[in-house]
C-alpha cells in the first residue's frame, strides 16, 4: 500500500539517495522536507523533482509551528528523520549548530509527530513510524577488535556524536513513555553521489582533480566501515516498512579499511579513470599530505549488521571495490553538481582545528 512519507534532511546527501530511491522504485509519496544549509542541495534530488509524487517544503525542523502544519496538511504515514549537522570537524569549531538541529530540532519533531499520532485513528496509530536515522558514532571507539551492535554502549567522543546520541535517547524516551511508534538505525559511514565535498572521499577525488593536497590526518590509520549510500537508502525505507516499533537496526557495508587506504584506492581508481593529471602532478598518491590528527579522533568503528540481515533480509548489493569506482565515475561524470556547491558556502578549508 502506497504510503504519504516526511524525509528530513532531503535535500542532503543520504536523504537526497531515499528520495531517488522512494521516486524511482516504489509507488510512495514523498514531501521532502529541508532549511537547505550549507550541505543542503535540491541539484541532488533533480532527476526526481518533477514526479508528482514529490513535493519540497522549505523548513527549519526546529520551527515547531511550521512542522506541525506539514503533519497536519500531509498526514504523513511516516516520517524518516534524516535532518543533522553531521560532520565532526564543524561540530568541533561551532558545536552549538549541532546542538539546537539535532538536539532540539529532533525533539520539536517528535512532539509533532506525538501530537499528531495522538489524533489518528487505531489502525493508522499501529501502522505509523518515526524512523531516525543515527550514526555509529554514538558507540565511540572500537579496539583493534569487536564489532558495534544495537546493545553496544553509548560512548560519544565529539560534539558531534554526542548531539546524535542525545537525540537517539530522545526518540527512545518517547517510545517508552508516550507509546510512539519508533525505529532507529546506526549506520557506518556512507560515500557515493552528491556526498558533500568535506567529507573524506570527495574531498579526495576533487583534490586530486585540481592537483591540491590530500590531507590525510595523523598517520592515516583510523579504521572505519564503508556503506555506499544507496545500499543504505535500500535499508533505510526497508527499516521504515517493515521494521519492528522499539527496535533499533544497525546497517553496515562489511568494508573496514584504514583511511589510508581509501585514499590510496581513490588515487589509483583515477590513474585509470581519469589520467591526465594538473600540471606538476606525476602521481595521484605524490599529493598525499599527513597533516596534525583530529582532537580526539576515534580510531576504530565497525559495525554488526547481522541483525538487518537476520530479521529484514537486507545485505549490500556493492562492494568497496564496486562502490568505489562507481563513485569516482560520478563525480567525473557530474562536474556540474560539484562545482555549484563549490561556488557556495564550501571552499575547502580545513575545519575541526578546535580554535
Amino acid at each position: 500500500m502506497a504510503k504519504t512519507l516526511l524525509i528530513t534532511g532531503g535535500a542532503g546527501f543520504i536523504g537526497s539517495a531515499v528520495i531517488r530511491h522512494l521516486i524511482t522504485n516504489t509507488d510512495h509519496t514523498v514531501v521532502n522536507v529541508d532549511c537547505l544549509t550549507y550541505a543542503g542541495n535540491l541539484d541532488s534530488v533533480a532527476s526526481v523533482s518533477g514526479d508528482p509524487r514529490y513535493t519540497f517544503e522549505k523548513v527549519d525542523i526546529r520551527d515547531a509551528a511550521e512542522v506541525g502544519r506539514l503533519f497536519a496538511q500531509y498526514q504523513p504515514d511516516g516520517i524518516m528523520h534524516l535532518a543533522a549537522e553531521s560532520h565532526v570537524d564543524r561540530s568541533i569549531d561551532g558545536p552549538a549548530e549541532f546542538i539546537q538541529t539535532n538536539i532540539v530540532g529532533t525533539y520539536t519533531l517528535l512532539e509533532a509527530a506525538r501530537n499528531y499520532w495522538n489524533g489518528l485513528s487505531s489502525e493508522k496509530k499501529t501502522a505509523f513510524r518515526f524512523h531516525h536515522i543515527s550514526t555509529d558514532e554514538v558507540y565511540g571507539s572500537l579496539g583493534d577488535t569487536g564489532l558495534f551492535t544495537e546493545q553496544t554502549c553509548y560512548e560519544p567522543n565529539s560534539p558531534y556524536s554526542a548531539s546524535k546520541a542525545s537525540s537517539d535517547h530522545l526518540v527512545r524516551a518517547w517510545h517508552h513513555t508516550y507509546g510512539l511508534p519508533v525505529v532507529t538505525t546506526n549506520c557506518s559511514n556512507n560515500y557515493g553521489p552528491c556526498h558533500f565535498p568535506e567529507k573524506l572521499i570527495p574531498l579526495m577525488i576533487l583534490n586530486c582533480l585540481d592537483g591540491k593536497p590530500l590531507p590525510v590526518y595523523g598517520k592515516g590509520n583510523q579504521i572505519r566501515d564503508w556503506l555506499y549510500v544507496e545500499d543504505h537508502a535500500r535499508a533505510l525505507v526497508l527499516v521504515l516498512l517493515e521494521g519492528k516499533s522499539g527496535e533499533t537496526y544497525n546497517i553496515g557495508g562489511h568494508n573496514e579499511r584504514q583511511n589510508l587506504e581509501v585514499v590510496h584506492t581513490l588515487c589509483d581508481l583515477l590513474e585509470e579513470m581519469h589520467p591526465e593529471k594538473p600540471a606538476g602532478v606525476k602521481q595521484y598518491r605524490d599529493l598525499i599530505t599527513y597533516v596534525a590528527d583530529r582532537p580526539g579522533h576515534d580510531i576504530r568503528y565497525a559495525i554488526d549488521a547481522s541483525k538487518i540481515q537476520r530479521e529484514l533480509g537486507w545485505t549490500p548489493a556493492e562492494t568497496f571495490e564496486t562502490g568505489m569506482r562507481k563513485t569516482v565515475r560520478w563525480y567525473l561524470d557530474n562536474e556540474a553538481w560539484w562545482k555549484r556547491v563549490r561556488d557556495g558556502s564550501y571552499r575547502g578549508e580545513r575545519l575541526g582545528l578546535g580554535k
